[in-house]
């Protein structure tokens, strides 16, 4: 993408109402515009990086053998009245009428809905097990929103569902989810700590947060220090095995770490003084077994090997993907701006053209930009004609991992200035080098 043809709407001035890092850079940078309260409009940078993130998701969840489904963002009053959750959810459900007088609601989650789904469909132990899942928009009516997108009305989440024949099948599907978040996580840059957690209005008894370490974080969290050098890495899993998955689950849920809401002290100070650790945190997903609740109420049942009707067990697993949007940004900036992970970068490379207008400088530029194109990746290249300091704080302050600098004096050495963002190291290299350079970061073979 040309700079001069894209919609970047950059700020200068932070606005007033952004209290936190990431609610001011997704301002300045022109990733986001408030609609009305905790409801914003996603701008093209921002938006980019709503899909990285969406699509790393996707991938996870296909490898996991979960199935990708689409529900309304409006459902019946009347399937949650049969859950029980109609009148006890609370306020920050937006209820409504419609036309014809029938009570109507936002989708805060969507347990009734894909509960109803099963029920109408499936009849046989034979289709177990199933897990369907959906990233969709929903709404939760916060008394004050703050914080940009970490704690808005509107929000894009990932919600999934489990459907299995016994307590031990559901806990292996919790377990693997899990596991699939790990993974997930760490593709987007972050580690993200599984920490005990309280089931809220969800319910159920067996639940962990998902929680990326940071100082404006919502809530406090315990952890044993020792929980921070865990890695999943490339490791390979089946997840199928119900082995595997609980072998992973223990590995990175046997330390302590747990949110204020389960925070025992007796069991915290079990733990050796020097890796006791406080903090705050951002909850960016969260898993839950809870059993037959739902299906009892709504009657989602399967015939057994016997034949008989019994109620399937069920969990529920979410990612807060726009969410996470603002997490990756508070736990990867400097005073300058953002600093993308290379996972879910809008761009992978800015080209910086300090002397627009020469044309030995446009030619290396265009071919920088060519070539990298047809390599499947996608550079930003700044063709505008401002000040080379403009230019470098404009590409400082959206984050893009690695930024190329063309000018007359080192092309006449033949060279161009290959810089990385999040340590600010540059080297002089051929521009045929940067190109391959850039090329086996994100695993592109070099033509």
């Amino acid at each position: 993408m040309r700079l001069s043809r894209y919609f970047l709407p950059v700020l200068k001035e932070t606005p007033s109402e952004a209290q936190i890092v990431s609610h001011r850079y997704m301002l300045r940078a022109g990733m986001i515009k408030q609609a009305s309260a905790g409801i914003y409009s996603w701008l093209p940078l921002g938006f980019k990086v709503l899909r990285k993130i969406e699509n790393i998701v996707h991938d996870e969840q296909a490898r996991a053998g979960h199935i990708a489904i689409q529900m309304p963002t409006m459902q019946s009053a009347d399937l949650w009245r049969e859950s029980g959750r109609y009148d006890a959810y609370g306020q920050e459900m937006l209820r409504m009428k419609d036309r014809h007088d029938r009570d109507m609601l936002f989708t805060p989650t969507a347990e009734e809905l894909v509960t109803d789904i099963f029920r109408s469909h499936v009849g046989s132990y034979k289709d177990l097990p199933l897990t369907l899942y959906q990233i969709q928009w929903k709404f939760r009516d916060e008394i004050r929103p703050r914080f940009g997108v970490m704690r808005g009305r509107e929000f894009y989440m990932k919600d999934g569902y489990n459907f299995d024949l016994t307590k031990e099948d559901a806990l292996h599907a919790y377990n693997r989810h899990l596991v699939t978040y790990l993974r997930t996580y760490e593709r987007m840059g972050l580690q993200a700590i599984p920490m005990r957690a309280d089931s809220g209005p969800i319910g159920g008894d067996n639940t962990h947060e998902f929680l990326v370490l940071a100082d404006t974080g919502e809530s406090e969290v315990f952890y044993d220090a020792q929980i921070t050098d865990l890695k999943f890495g490339t490791r390979e899993i089946d997840y199928d095995s119900h082995a595997q998955c609980q072998a992973v689950l223990e590995e990175f849920t046997s330390r302590y770490a747990r949110t204020d809401e389960t925070h025992d002290e007796a069991l915290f100070n079990e733990v050796p003084e020097e890796r006791r650790r406080q903090a705050r945190g951002i909850e960016v997903g969260q898993i839950f077994y809870f059993g037959t609740k739902y299906s009892e109420a709504m009657g989602a049942t399967v015939a057994d090997s016997d034949g008989n009707r019994v109620p399937v067990h069920m969990g529920s697993h979410g990612i807060g993907v726009s969410r996470l949007v603002g997490a990756i940004i508070e736990a990867s900036h400097d005073d300058k701006g953002i600093i993308w992970p290379e996972g879910v970068t809008p761009f992978h490379c800015g080209i910086v053209n300090l002397k627009q207008g020469d044309e030995e400088a446009d030619g290396a530029c265009e071919a920088l930009y060519a070539s990298l194109t047809a390599l499947g990746l996608e550079p930003l290249y700044d063709d505008r004609n401002e000040r080379a300091g403009a230019k470098f704080a404009g590409m400082d302050l959206i984050g893009l991992p690695w930024r190329i600098t063309v000018g007359p004096r080192g092309l006449k050495n033949g060279v161009v200035e290959l810089t990385s963002r999040r340590t600010g190291t540059s080297e002089e290299l051929p521009p045929e080098q940067a190109i391959e350079r850039i090329a086996q970061i994100y695993g592109r073979a070099a033509v």
